[in-house]
């Protein structure tokens, strides 16, 4: 009973790295983010995901922007268009 447990432990742990990086956003990507979030006047942020919906498609998050003197969770769809800013 063990041994099927320690190789699906072993699978899952092995794979791990293949989703993780499916949820990085490229260079091109990360480059047109800071682009369109310093035309939206945001100089920082803490963390950008791109994240997988259940639809196939996918958005970009991103955490902590720093935009004036507050900061916001910030939402983008594939094409860059905002789709939510939400104060911390």
């Amino acid at each position: 009973m063990l041994k099927p447990a320690a190789a699906f432990a072993i699978a899952v742990i092995a794979v791990t790295p293949a989703f993780a990086d499916d949820q990085r956003p490229s260079a091109d990507e990360t480059k047109k983010i800071t682009e369109v979030l310093a035309a939206m006047g945001c100089t920082g942020h803490e963390e950008i995901e791109k994240e997988t919906r259940t639809d196939g498609g996918y958005h970009f998050e991103i955490d902590d922007a720093e935009c004036g003197d507050a900061r916001y969770d910030i939402k983008f769809d594939k094409d860059f268009k905002l789709m939510s800013k939400e104060r911390e």
